[in-house]
């Protein structure tokens, strides 16, 4: 015991992170988690209440990443057309972080989930509102404004769900830029 590392509550919830990324809720189950960061349950007890708990942290931990630190990047460019580009390219490019799409899709089996339901709402909604905002600030009316944000998320939920189940047919890194720039195109058209 005494060459183990003392494990904090964010290593905790990264290891869950990384479990749901790979297997979905199911996967957030205290005794592999334990297993794979080397140490015992009664570790994860002196952090959380319940296996609850500890989905709830990584749930609320990928809305941080994945929706508020992608928001906070791209604040910093003042041109709402670049912004929506870089926007796209992120999303894109890294599929939402660095789990990328991952946990979107390993989430949707349990959608109806008491814990993933408010959470998955709460991102969408978020993410939807944000799209919506810089649509109206390129100058179309709140509802030409919501369409295009459901377009623009759909086609990142769809890019998400086909680089997970055919990688091969999703732009390489090296046509993204193209595929962001037609995407942009085709959403800012009149």
């Amino acid at each position: 015991m005494a060459g183990r590392k003392r494990l904090s509550t964010q290593d905790w919830t990264a290891a869950a992170l990384e479990a749901l990324a790979a297997g979905g809720v199911g996967a957030v189950a205290v005794e592999p988690i334990a297993a794979r960061l080397g140490t015992t349950k009664g570790s994860f007890y002196w952090h959380f209440s319940g296996r609850d708990a500890l989905l709830a942290a990584a749930l609320q931990e990928w809305e941080r990443i994945a929706t508020d630190q992608v928001i906070t990047l791209i604040e910093g460019e003042p041109d709402l057309r670049r912004r929506l580009r870089l926007l796209l390219a992120v999303a894109l490019g890294h599929a939402g972080g660095p789990y990328g799409g991952r946990i979107e899709l390993a989430l949707q089996p349990s959608a109806a989930h008491p814990l993933v339901a408010p959470a998955l709402a709460r991102v969408t909604r978020r993410r939807l509102d944000y799209l919506t905002a810089m649509f109206r600030g390129l100058g179309f009316a709140p509802d030409a404004a919501r369409q295009r944000s459901l377009l623009a998320y759909s086609a990142y939920l769809g890019h998400a769900q086909l680089a997970h189940t055919a990688p091969e047919l999703a732009p390489s890194a090296d046509a993204l830029p193209a595929y962001v720039d037609a995407t942009i195109d085709a959403l800012t058209a009149p």
